[in-house]
């Protein structure tokens, strides 16, 4: 998985006063769980526009002025409710011998027999939570959907990795195949046709038989 480096001073002071300052000076106050302790830093907010910005997944390095770099992810993210300026970011931190959970995107490949036909793509999981080892965490999840025909599903164990485990009920459906309703629509005109064109229908007589239509 591609990585991003995040350039960030640690900070001592945590109190409100004190990350009401960095906000106002253009920085991002950040947390680093996972390890022995948290670990509090700071950072431009403009470092994390390709970061959060961005439908792809990455994981992020985060170098801090003391010396210290750090393997992560970023765990969770706080927007102002009017602004949407950033206002708090917690990371967790990585380690090679210990999985982690992560959303990852979906990547479909080739035209459905279905949309050929006349079907409409819906795509149920734009993103998959997996649980891997770092080494093991992929840019994303590939799925060749060709084969689909109209009501065909997708179904998450078709797309069975080994290197990461799917945190998801074998019956989550990742894409399916529905028939538009356009398609609907010339299949009833269709069936309009072929009663006009058979003339009325036959009333059933109260014995239960069919009497033809009176002629004019």
């Amino acid at each position: 998985m591609k990585s991003i480096t995040i350039n960030g001073s640690q900070r001592e002071s945590v109190g409100k006063k004190a990350t009401k300052a960095l906000r106002n000076a253009g920085q991002v106050p950040c947390v680093l769980y996972g390890g022995d302790k948290p670990v509090h830093f700071s950072a431009a907010e403009l470092a994390f526009s390709n970061l959060v910005y961005t439908p792809n997944a990455h994981t992020v390095v985060i170098a801090l002025d003391s010396g210290d770099t750090f393997n992560a992810v970023l765990q969770d993210i706080q927007f102002h409710p009017v602004t949407d300026k950033i206002l708090h970011i917690d990371f967790y931190q990585l380690f090679e011998n210990k999985e982690i959970a992560m959303d990852i995107p979906v990547k479909l490949h080739g035209t459905p027999r279905g949309v050929l036909n006349g079907g409409v793509l819906r795509k149920n999981k734009r993103k998959l939570r997996i649980k891997a080892l770092p080494a093991n965490l992929p840019d994303f999840i590939e799925a060749d959907i060709s084969r689909l025909r109209i009501g065909g599903k997708l179904y998450i164990t078709e797309i069975f990795n080994a290197d990461y485990k799917f945190l998801h009920p074998d019956n989550t459906v990742v894409c399916q195949v529905r028939r538009s309703r356009a398609a609907m629509d010339v299949v009833d005109e269709d069936d309009d046709e072929e009663t006009a064109e058979g003339g009325e229908a036959a009333a059933p007589t109260e014995g239960g038989e069919a009497t033809p239509a009176a002629a004019e």
